[in-house]
């Protein structure tokens, strides 16, 4: 495999972890990936949640807990360390600013349009930005709105399927049909992509996300056009994700039948492992809660059945009765639990079994 460049930033597997909220992916696993050569993320979604005890408010939980989790991970490794920030948020600008204030090297942002994450860079901020996006359209109005508004194009972009875990950017009726499939939806970012590369001559990697679980998936994808991959449900079942071995329990029990869509409180489709908690939900069993920390914008408070940040916090803490797992298409593949060494190393001889099977390979 080759490298990954982002901008100054060599990356020496093209590889980057996807960040999973609520804290499934921290300091933990953000440092251990970046050890193995990759790119590690800490996912900024519900971080407060952990260091209520920390800060008089949720709001101030959020920024000392982002803070001290960027300076764990920069302890354990001298590899990249990302941030992923969900538009979505309500303290989406204080995110953003830590971010950049403990010079994470990139930040990454989906769940909308990051329309104005330019404007938050200083003269002296290192931080890249790459915005996830799940269309061409999005990929067009990002970089337009990017250059004319603070003369800046992404360092990179995501392009993020619908084979994906978490929150999802498609329409919960477009989800399996093949023109939004990732193999289609690709192309079609590269050549708008191209446009604004040539124009202005930046190169704007493209990073494929989505469904992408065996080294074989990396092969094929960055045969089509792909700079690199994100992938997140793949390295859940590590011994260093931060979840609790629940969680990763609940991945390795799953079946294919298991992994489902959802329709989740902030107004997207979501795909999860099914379990009894859910059930409960579709039964009409859960009772509407309080908001008190107004965490994502777009939630529907007075109608929800649940809080979402508490459910996905009780399942990171291991009790599924009171939550649920987000995960990837292909989390039912999950067999054991192993390190992410160990991942890094099946998926290198899984992509190099693949290569060399191929009557035409090329370097990708």
């Amino acid at each position: 495999m080759r490298n990954l460049n982002i901008g100054n930033l060599i990356v020496k597997y093209p590889i980057i972890q996807g960040g999973m909220g609520v804290g499934v992916s921290l300091s933990g696993l953000a440092a251990a990936v970046a050890n193995e050569g990759g790119v590690g993320v800490i996912s900024a979604a519900g971080l407060g949640l952990y260091y209520m005890q920390e800060a008089n408010n949720y709001i101030d939980a959020c920024i000392y807990g982002l803070k001290q989790e960027i300076r764990k991970a920069r302890a354990k490794t001298k590899g990249i360390i990302g941030v992923n920030i969900m538009v979505a948020v309500s303290n989406f600008s204080d995110m953003v600013n830590i971010s950049i204030e403990e010079k994470a090297d990139i930040i990454f942002s989906g769940a909308g349009l990051p329309l104005d994450l330019p404007s938050y860079l200083k003269e002296d901020s290192i931080t890249k930005l790459v915005p996830i996006v799940s269309s061409a359209r999005a990929t067009k109005i990002i970089c337009e709105k990017w250059q004319a508004n603070y003369n800046y194009l992404p360092d990179a972009i995501v392009v993020e399927g619908p084979m994906a875990g978490g929150h999802l950017g498609y329409k919960l009726e477009d989800l399996d049909k093949e023109e939004f499939s990732l193999e289609i939806t690709l192309p079609k970012i590269l050549k708008e992509v191209r446009i604004f590369e040539e124009k202005y001559g930046k190169t704007i990697p493209v990073i494929a996300a989505g469904g992408i679980y065996y080294g074989e998936d990396i092969y094929k994808i960055m045969a089509i056009g792909a700079s690199g991959v994100q992938m997140g449900t793949r390295f859940v079942t590590t011994t260093e994700c931060d979840a609790s071995i629940e969680f990763k329990q609940a991945y390795i029990n799953a079946k294919e039948e298991d992994v489902v869509i959802i329709k989740s409180p902030v107004g997207m489709p979501g795909r999860a492992i099914n379990n009894a908690f859910l059930e409960s939900v579709k039964r009409g069993e859960r009772h509407p809660t309080n908001c008190t920390h107004h965490c994502i914008k777009t939630c529907d408070v007075e109608n929800s059945p649940y809080c979402i940040m508490k459910a996905l916090l009780s399942a990171y803490y291991g009790k599924l009765d009171r939550g649920f797992c987000f995960a990837g298409k292909n989390a039912y593949r999950a067999k054991e639990i192993i390190s992410v060494n160990e991942t890094f190393n099946r998926i290198k001889e899984e992509y190099e079994i693949y290569a060399q099977n191929q009557p035409n390979r090329f370097d990708v």
